[in-house]
């Protein structure tokens, strides 16, 4: 019977676990934004890119085959600068993977800096501009060796899942609670607090842009998540206290839920200092609307 109840519980850690990091990633600012469009009565859904790491500049890409259909690109600096105009260039023609679409760059930028784009679409002599009212932001960044990243996205996501489990074993009265409760501190240790800071590091320039030195919400979430298992640590290390295991896997689940990024670093252009940007909430608020009612633009 124990067994079975163990299997149950590591079913729904792991159930849990993969759902919360499915709802990050689809809600999330780093997620393209999507849009579909109806051109020669024929659809179309646009994937735009919201974040571009590396030292390139960021191509845009827009699977549309008809070779009748010509498209523009508008951007400038986001925050805007003052009197900035919108820079215009043509998408261009290529194949890829034998398929005819639309291409273009958007220039590279330092380690933060966000740009923001929309869209002009023509074809036939006739016009649509695609998103100029609400913007898409796409934000750059440095590229992250692959030896810190993945042990970066290891030790969190099994973070998490620990979280989850040594929760669901406290509030089943069983004894793995406390070594979960270990494991899942020394994993956000690991993750969080030792390659977070690094891997931000490299995309961003700074180790560190949460209290208190900023408000991002990315190391403000760990920061948290490492205090409330310290916490439950402690208080689990001479006696149980199941009440506080419960408590950090229940505070966990809701601050890791929250979309990656929202509250993300954003580049000042006037200090040339990393702080935090609030525009990543827009698109998690839009996310909702697109869903379930996608908007079509017929062209």
């Amino acid at each position: 019977m124990l067994k079975y109840k163990k299997a149950f519980i590591w079913t729904a850690a792991v159930v849990v676990t993969m759902s919360a990091a499915v709802y990050q990633r689809l809600t999330g600012p780093t997620y393209p934004q999507k849009h579909k469009i109806e051109i020669n009565k024929k659809s179309y859904t646009l994937k735009l890119l919201r974040t571009f790491g590396g030292d390139d500049d960021a191509t845009i890409e827009l699977n549309i085959p008809d070779t009748s259909v010509n498209a523009e690109i508008f951007y400038k600096n986001y925050p805007e600068i003052e009197n900035q105009n919108w820079i215009s260039v043509d998408f261009q023609r290529e194949l890829k993977d034998q398929k005819s679409i639309l291409s273009v760059n958007l220039p590279h930028q330092p380690p933060a800096g966000k740009l923001m784009y929309y869209l002009e679409i023509s074809s036939n002599s006739k016009k649509n501009v695609v998103l100029k009212n609400n913007p898409v932001v796409i934000r750059f960044k440095g590229s992250v060796p692959t030896p810190i990243l993945i042990p970066h996205i290891f030790f969190m996501f099994f973070a998490m899942l620990w979280a989850n489990a040594a929760g669901l074993f406290a509030a089943f009265k069983m004894q793995q609670m406390k070594l979960y409760t270990k494991i899942t501190f020394i994993l956000i240790l690991l993750g969080g607090m030792i390659f977070g800071p690094i891997v931000q590091k490299y995309a961003f320039g700074e180790l560190w842009t949460g209290v208190p030195y900023g408000w991002d919400l990315t190391d403000n979430k760990t920061l948290i998540g490492f205090i409330v298992w310290s916490f439950a640590l402690v208080l689990n290390l001479k006696k149980e206290n199941r009440f506080a295991i419960i408590a950090a896997a229940l505070i966990t689940l809701i601050i890791f839920s929250i979309p990656h990024s929202m509250f993300g670093s954003e580049l000042n252009r006037e200090t040339g200092k990393v702080t935090q940007g609030y525009i990543f909430i827009l698109p998690f608020f839009a996310y909702f609307q697109t869903k379930f009612r996608i908007k079509k633009d017929e062209v």
